[in-house]
């Protein structure tokens, strides 16, 4: 698409459709930085549909980014519970502490600024200077890679990190000075909605005279992505225990590391005499076997029920909650599986 009467009919056919058919998200009702930003931080690896109340929550919560930037981490995460990836969560935080700090509250509106605060990467910066503040800077996330591979008919494995750079050339390329905003969503939401991975809608996409894939048969072909290694799988046992007293025993995650300062029951790699020993419990009985499958690790979780007769003595991270309590804490979801288990 190197002639500009191609490029130009392009971006209209391309802004015309996103205008009249994008979806109606909450997130498209702002030019607010601070919420488009928490908006893309949750779209990431989290579909639409999930997201829609999550953000709605989230926003209500901390309504400004001086909210975000003074919420205590154990709100944060409890805000956040069930979507997943917590250190997106944090890196935010992060940030926004940082537009706090160093420059009044207001996000920076250029990529070299806007880059350097923590959390933010080359598509999230993209995102918010073309949607937020109307700059004709490239977003390129898998969605757009895959809509650009079929167009421009590029076949550079979209695996490889190198490939990225490709794409955003394109963009910067074809992008629409006028419209950027839509120009980006556009290919956003012809990712989402037509030019999908399996099953490319090509009779209704609105730029289908300029795809190369399509003329040439190939967009079923395309984008080429090698598959990744096949994750790694860990044996856990979850003791779920009860004190005297009706509290459970729950103890928090370590600060690094996945799933960071979150509560879990306690997990094990088998009941042995010595754990049998810390936590105070002489026998337990197996209720519930399930897996939770993380990006790049997946966890076999056996839950075994327990009884204590230990009121002390326990690890400093360990420590006894009622169900009132419990509902404040910040729980992963596999362990929110069992406690609705539990308490049924």
């Amino acid at each position: 698409m190197e002639n500009f009467d191609q490029k130009e009919a392009f971006r209209q056919a391309l802004t015309g459709w996103f205008n009249a058919e994008k979806r109606d998200l909450p997130w498209r009702q702002t030019k607010d930085p601070y919420k488009i930003w928490v908006s893309e931080v949750m779209l990431q690896q989290t579909r639409v549909d999930t997201v829609i109340p999550y953000y709605e929550r989230f926003i209500d919560a901390f309504p400004t980014i001086h909210d975000l930037a003074n919420a205590p981490e154990d709100v944060l995460l409890k805000k956040w519970e069930g979507l997943g990836y917590y250190s997106r969560a944090r890196n935010l935080q992060a940030g926004v502490r940082e537009v706090v700090e160093q420059y009044n509250g207001i996000v920076p509106d250029n990529r070299p600024t806007i880059s350097s605060l923590k959390g933010v990467g080359p598509y999230t910066a993209g995102a918010i200077l073309s949607i937020a503040y109307g700059k004709p800077e490239h977003a390129v996330d898998g969605n757009v890679m895959r809509v650009l591979s079929r167009i421009l008919l590029i076949t550079e494995d979209i695996a490889k990190p190198k490939t990225r750079k490709i794409f955003e050339a394109a963009v910067t390329n074809l992008i629409d000075h006028e419209d950027p905003s839509s120009f980006n969503q556009g290919l956003m939401e012809l990712g989402a909605l037509i030019c999908t991975p399996t099953s490319p809608k090509c009779l209704l996409c609105p730029v289908r005279d300029f795809c190369q894939a399509f003329h040439e048969g190939k967009e079923r072909a395309l984008p080429v992505k090698t598959k990744a290694k096949k994750t790694k799988e860990i044996q856990f046992l979850s003791l779920v225990i009860q004190n005297e007293q009706g509290k459970w025993l729950m103890e928090k995650r370590p600060k690094g590391g996945l799933l960071a300062d979150m509560w879990q029951f306690p997990l094990v790699e088998s009941l042995t005499d010595d754990v049998k020993n810390v936590y105070g419990i002489e026998k337990a009985s197996l209720f519930l076997e399930f897996k939770h499958i993380f990006s790049h690790l997946t966890w076999n979780i056996k839950c075994m029920a327990a009884h204590s007769t230990k009121a002390d003595d326990l690890s400093e991270n360990c420590r006894w909650f009622s169900e009132e309590e419990m509902e404040e804490l910040p729980l992963p979801v596999p362990m929110q599986k069992i406690k609705n288990e539990v308490m049924k």
